[in-house]
This record gives C-alpha cells, sequence and structure tokens, in this order.
C-alpha cells in the first residue's frame, strides 16, 4: 500500500516486474559458475572475464530498471524537469 504525501511524493512499497532483472547481477554471487580456467579470451581466464562481464550486465540491468520505473515513481511526470 502506497500514500501519497503533500509533496507529490509516493511512499511505500511498490513492486515492479521490471525489478526482477536486478536479480541477474546476484548471479556472480554463485562462484561454482563460473570457477574454471578455460576458455581463455585474450589470454584472460574463465574466472576473470566471465566477472567483467557480470558487471557490464549489472550496469545494463541496473540501467534499464531505471528507466523503467522512473515514470511510475513520479506519478508519470517523467524525469521532474
Amino acid at each position: 500500500m502506497s500514500t501519497a504525501k503533500p509533496g507529490g511524493r509516493v511512499r511505500g512499497f511498490q513492486f515492479s516486474a521490471w525489478n526482477l532483472l536486478l536479480l541477474i547481477p546476484l548471479l556472480i554471487l554463485v562462484t561454482p559458475l563460473y570457477n574454471f580456467d578455460e576458455p581463455r579470451l585474450f589470454g584472460l581466464p574463465f574466472f576473470y572475464w566471465f566477472q567483467l562481464v557480470f558487471v557490464i550486465a549489472g550496469v545494463v540491468c541496473t540501467g534499464i530498471v531505471y528507466l523503467a520505473t522512473r515514470k511510475k515513481r513520479n506519478g508519470g511526470k517523467g524525469d521532474g524537469r
């Protein structure tokens, strides 16, 4: 349940299906998923380049969730400008 404050701010928990994308970066915590030496990419073991890919994926997922949910947080008013 969310309640509108006098300043137009919305308080309370608001679930969005877009927030499920934020679970993807948490997969990096499952170390057995990428605890391998091969295949190598430009001489880097799989262990290292897979983590770098997940850092980029985490940034992309966070950006997508932000862009998809910012209008909902502002009551459909865009970015507030």
